[in-house]
């Protein structure tokens, strides 16, 4: 398999192209890095040209590029909201409008993988651009998924909890355009507020779970069991606040069935039931 990393910061793309040719034993011929900075349109084409030119087809896609700014809502500028937003979900955009039409043009079939967040399922207070942006890169998938998968092309949304990342650094690279910041106080009281990364999982752990799941074609690919109670509480909560006190409009369902049910939803709980029923066949 050939791999094509990018990134808008010259050190990780260095520090990504070592580790990736340690574990292929100095294959660096399978291996190309390109500086990309995910919202610049042109720039996304040049590097997809450039991957298409080394590599032939591309067949898997891995949004990934992401930045954050916590606290509270209130104190959030323009600037904030356009920064995280132009990344995390503009980003997005460009890689799938970018390549998308490639991956279809080939007729070979393939895989997109957006990095969304835990935070896109169970939000938390004081996370609404992030949180906002990354349920956008769920629903994204969400609604892919039945669109494409019959076409050859899986949609799957990688929705982690906390991460061995460099996330913190990402302020580093923030645009000066975009420099207004309402969240200066609130990220030095969270900077001294200690490291907990002993707590979070390993990039190793989560590489290998993306594997997993991308192998399996699971729509949902999820890290972190801390979370059932949130995801299961948010499922009741949206379920108990249908008006089934209501009368349904039999020609409205009828004639919009496509908006009532997800398809790949439903495939996704019988495949998930599925796994989980073939790991408990291992552990036995």
């Amino acid at each position: 398999m050939n791999v094509a990393i990018a990134d808008i910061r010259d050190d990780h793309l260095a520090a990504g192209s070592a580790e990736l040719a340690e574990v292929t034993g100095g294959k660096t011929d399978r291996i190309l890095a390109l500086k990309l900075d995910v919202t610049d349109r042109a720039n996304y084409a040049q590097v997809v040209d450039a991957i298409e030119a080394r590599f032939g087809r591309i067949h898997l896609l891995v949004n990934n590029a992401g930045v954050a700014v916590v606290g509270p809502t209130e104190l959030a500028t323009f600037a904030d909201w356009d920064w995280v937003m132009g990344v995390n979900l503009g980003g997005t955009i460009n890689g799938i409008v970018t390549v998308l039409p490639r991956i279809l043009a080939h007729g070979e079939g393939g895989h997109i993988v957006n990095t969304a967040s835990m935070s896109a399922l169970v939000p938390a207070a004081a996370t609404t651009i992030y949180s906002s942006g990354k349920a956008a890169v769920t629903s994204m998938m969400e609604c892919m998924r039945p669109e494409l998968e019959s076409r050859g092309v899986i949609c799957s949304a990688f929705c982690p909890g906390a991460v061995q990342s460099n996330i913190a650094e990402a302020g580093k690279t923030r645009p000066a355009d975009l420099a207004e910041t309402g969240y200066a106080e609130a990220d030095k009281r969270r900077q001294a507020g200690g490291n907990f990364a002993h707590l979070y999982q390993t990039k190793e752990q989560v590489g290998q779970r993306v594997l997993e799941g991308i192998l399996n074609d699971e729509l949902y690919i999820l890290t972190h069991s801390e979370f059932l109670l949130g995801v299961q509480e948010r499922g009741e909560a949206t379920t108990a606040a249908v008006q089934t006190h209501l009368p349904e409009n039999p020609e409205y369902k009828a004639t919009f069935a496509m908006l009532f049910r997800n398809p790949a939803i439903t495939a996704e709980i019988e495949r998930q039931n599925a796994l989980k029923a073939s790991r408990m066949g291992v552990t036995a």
